[in-house]
C-alpha cells in the first residue's frame, strides 16, 4: 500500500504543478422477458396493461412509507415489471424515490434470491437501451439498471446463489456498457440526478467484491476504469464520480490478488494522461481537458482513501 501511495503522491504533485502552470429457471425466464419488454413510467390512476393492472403512484408511495413490504394483493412478477418500468421515468420522484428505492430494498432483503438470475439478466439488457446516444433521456434506463445490477451482484456476495458464468457474463456486459457510454452527466435540470459514471463505479465495485472474479478479471476492471478516465469526454465530473471510481479501485486493491506491479503500472498510465502537451502559449485546446481533470481528481481521491484506510460496506462479507 505504501509504495502505491508513493506512486500516487508523485503523480498528484506533478499534476498539481502542471495545473498551476497551465491555468435461468422458468421463473427467471418469465421475469427477464417481462422486464426487458416493460415500458416506462406509471400512471396516476389504475388502468389495465394487458393482463396486468398498473397501480397508481399513490399505491407505491403507500408501500414505501409503510416499510416497503412486498404487496400481497398482486404477484411479485407484476410488481417487479411495474417498478422496473419506472427506471426511465423523467420524474425522479418516481424513478429514484419509488422504483429504485423499492427494488433496492427488496433485493437486499432477499425477495429475489430465487429469481436473481432472471432479474439480473433483465437489468443487463437495460444497459444497452439507447446506448451511444449523447445526452438522451434513454440514459435513465441504463444508469438505473447499473445501480440495481450492482445491488443484485452484492446480494449474491451475501447469499451466494449465482454461478460463475453468470457473474462473468454480467461483468463483460457492464464493462462494455461503461466504456461505450457517451452520456456522462451527473445531473440534468430536466431529469434530475443521472449519475452515469457514479452508478457505473458502484457496479464495478460490486463486481470486484464477487468471489467469482479472480486476478485476471480484477485486472480487467482496472483497465475499464483506466479506459473510462482517459477517453475524451466533454463532461467534467462534479457529482462524486471521482470518489466512487476511487472506491471501486480500492475494492479491487482490498481483494489483495492483483499484483502490486500491475497496480503501479495502471497508476503510471493514468499519470501519463494528466501530463500537459509539450506546448507553450500556442495550445490548440484548453488544458487540462475534461478527461485530464477527471483523471487527476480520481487519483487524488484514491490517494486520500488509501491514506485514510477506507474500507467498504459493513454489510458485505470481506468488504468491511
Amino acid at each position: 500500500m505504501s509504495i502505491i501511495k508513493q506512486a500516487l503522491s508523485a503523480i498528484i504533485c506533478q499534476s498539481a504543478t502542471s495545473a498551476s502552470s497551465h491555468a435461468v429457471s422458468a421463473g427467471d425466464s418469465a421475469v427477464w422477458n417481462r422486464i426487458t419488454s416493460s415500458g416506462a413510467g406509471t400512471t396516476a390512476s389504475l388502468r389495465p396493461r394487458g393482463t396486468m393492472t398498473v397501480m397508481s403512484d399513490e399505491y407505491w408511495h403507500s408501500v414505501k412509507v409503510t416499510g416497503m413490504p412486498v404487496p400481497v394483493d398482486r404477484s411479485l412478477e407484476d410488481s417487479t415489471v411495474e417498478l422496473v418500468g419506472m427506471l426511465d421515468h423523467p420524474d425522479p420522484r418516481l424513478r429514484d424515490d419509488l422504483g429504485v428505492s423499492v427494488l433496492t430494498t427488496w433485493i437486499g432483503r432477499g425477495v429475489y434470491d430465487e429469481l436473481l438470475h432472471g432479474l439480473g439478466d433483465g437489468l443487463v439488457a437495460g444497459l444497452n437501451h439507447g446506448l451511444g446516444r449523447p445526452e438522451d433521456p434513454t440514459v435513465l434506463r441504463r444508469t438505473s439498471s447499473a445501480l440495481l445490477l450492482a445491488e443484485v451482484v452484492n446480494r449474491d456476495t451475501v447469499a451466494q446463489v449465482l454461478d460463475p458464468g453468470t457473474l462473468l457474463a454480467w461483468g463483460d456486459a457492464a464493462a462494455g456498457w461503461l466504456v461505450r457510454e457517451q452520456d456522462q452527466r451527473g445531473w440534468s435540470a430536466d431529469l434530475g440526478p443521472i449519475h452515469t459514471v457514479a452508478n457505473g463505479a458502484d457496479l464495478l465495485a460490486a463486481l470486484a467484491r464477487s468471489r467469482h472474479l479472480g486476478r485476471l478479471e480484477l485486472t480487467v476492471l482496472l483497465d475499464v476504469v483506466g479506459d473510462l478516465l482517459l477517453s475524451p469526454t466533454p463532461h467534467v465530473w462534479h457529482h462524486g464520480e471521482d470518489d466512487r471510481l476511487a472506491h471501486a479501485v480500492m475494492t479491487v486493491i482490498h481483494r489483495a490478488v492483483v499484483d502490486r506491479a500491475v497496480v503501479e503500472a495502471w497508476i503510471a498510465r493514468l499519470g501519463a494522461g494528466t501530463r500537459p502537451p509539450a506546448t507553450r502559449g500556442h495550445a490548440s485546446t484548453p488544458w487540462p481537458t475534461p478527461s485530464a481533470r477527471n483523471t487527476s481528481a480520481t487519483l487524488r481521491a484514491l490517494y486520500l482513501q488509501l491514506a485514510l484506510g477506507v474500507r467498504g460496506r459493513v454489510d458485505l462479507p470481506g468488504d468491511a
